[in-house]
């Protein structure tokens, strides 16, 4: 391909990411009340920092999923592989792959026949597994897709038709409403085929104080990854967010089982976002940042159900705290 051109395409896209960038932070913080898009934390800072988190004393759900991982992985593997069949790995916000690693190498060991297409936003965690993952794994067919889910779903059965197994870890099902969360199974559903599979993980209700506790840690990872996002939109939006005016506010509601963080404005105060749209804020007001959910085993069954799957079986961690669900695409 011509470098000129490669170059145009590259900068067209860029620009197109950064004006959907744009229109959704302007759109969330002219709406009543002010939110942000939770996906758009993952720049190269988000990332680091969310690595951070998951490595910090409080934050559990990530050492809940790797014992499940790194003890059952054979179990796993052996109902991911069910008749044999060559399949397609799909990871949705795989992140650094650090708990699916556990997996690709099983499947590796077995001789299965699979490719690995882990779908992230962030391009930098697609470049970085591309360039990794097939040093670290040797044999390994991988082939990463930098862009929204079910865009990249859609490209990914454009790529080969062959059995879909789609991971979707860490609660990532978790980052919405209940009502959404059944929403996005059942889109997630219409892109897949009867036979395809899903292992999802998802966070489940527990001892409140603990929950709380893994989205406010002593060390304030949590509040510097919430507020990377007001420096993202200074850095690539020409915003002037002064961050020393905003503070970071979680709660947890054992009832529903919503985890909820919120950024909250110190001082009345203007923000100005790339040279022309001015956002004011009152004293004590709010930005919704994010949701993490945490379910019941029985809401586990019912969203499955709800959204077109069969559950097949669970895996959970020594404490009953999270589950990694394997569900089975119905008949439609």
């Amino acid at each position: 391909m011509d470098s000129t051109f490669a170059q145009t395409n590259l900068t067209a896209a860029s620009t197109t990411k950064t004006n959907s960038f744009y229109n959704d932070v302007i759109t969330g913080l002219r709406a009543t009340p002010k939110r942000l898009n939770s996906k758009y934390f993952y720049d190269a800072n988000g990332d680091k920092l969310f690595q951070e988190l998951m490595n910090c004393e409080e934050y559990y759900p990530t050492n809940c999923e790797l014992e499940i991982f790194s003890e059952k992985t054979d179990e796993i593997t052996s109902a991911l592989i069910a008749d044999g069949d060559a399949f397609d790995l799909i990871e949705l916000g795989a992140g650094d792959a650090m708990k699916s690693t556990y997996l690709l190498k099983d499947l590796l060991d077995k001789k299965a026949e699979f490719t690995y297409l882990p779908i992230d936003i962030s391009d930098n965690v697609i470049s970085y597994l591309n360039i990794t993952l097939p040093v670290t794994l040797p044999g390994l067919n991988i082939k990463g897709l930098n862009g929204e889910y079910f865009d990249m779903l859609k490209k990914a059965a454009s790529i080969s038709p062959r059995r879909k197994v789609v991971l979707f870890l860490g609660s990532n099902i978790g980052n919405m409403p209940v009502p959404e969360a059944i929403e996005f199974c059942r889109e997630l559903r219409k892109h897949l085929s009867e036979g395809d599979m899903v292992l999802i993980g998802m966070d489940l209700k527990k001892d409140p104080k603990v929950v709380l506790a893994a989205y406010n840690d002593k060390d304030g990872i949590t509040k510097r990854f919430n507020l990377n996002l007001l420096e993202r939109i200074n850095r690539e939006l020409e915003g002037n967010f002064d961050v020393s005016k905003f503070d970071h506010y979680p709660t947890y509601d054992p009832e529903s089982g919503a985890c909820k963080s919120y950024l909250i404005s110190l001082e009345d105060q203007l923000v100005t976002i790339g040279g022309k749209e001015t956002i004011s804020f009152q004293k004590d007001e709010y930005i919704y940042m994010e949701i993490s959910q945490k379910f019941t085993i029985m809401q586990t069954d019912q969203i499955a159900i709800n959204a077109g799957f069969v559950p097949l079986t669970q895996f959970f961690d020594g404490k009953k705290w999270f589950v990694d669900a394997i569900w089975v695409a119905n008949t439609i």
